[in-house]
């Protein structure tokens, strides 16, 4: 499987709520680069890490692919459910993959943290 091919099937799972969680290697790297910036090395401790993020995912947008090689950019645009009934809001984030086998190895996410406040 190309790179491009994992990460458009991970975002199509993703948008289908199912089984998006194949799509990563077990000894994947995640890294958030908010501000402070934060690393996550495996893929259960990315998942515990994020199941929260996950949870409010409304919908997801891959906007553009930007592929070379075993690496990827994906531009995307999530729609994000607050808890307790607030109206949801829209999130563009940059996502840089790194794709080993037909599996996502590692992650780094780029957004504006002030809406998640």
């Amino acid at each position: 499987m190309t790179t491009r091919e994992t990460v458009e099937r991970y975002f199509d799972q993703l948008a289908a709520k199912s089984a998006w969680q194949e799509s990563f290697a077990d000894d994947m790297t995640f890294t958030s680069r908010t501000s402070p910036t934060k690393e996550v090395k495996g893929k259960a401790a990315y998942l515990e890490a994020t199941k929260r993020f996950y949870s409010t995912i409304r919908s997801v947008e891959l906007r553009q692919l930007l592929v070379d090689g075993p690496r990827a950019v994906a531009l995307t645009r999530y729609e994000i459910q607050q808890p307790g009934g607030k109206p949801s809001f829209m999130s563009d984030v940059a996502e840089v993959f790194s794709v080993n086998g037909g599996r996502i190895d590692s992650l780094a996410i780029y957004f504006d943290s002030a809406p998640y406040r």
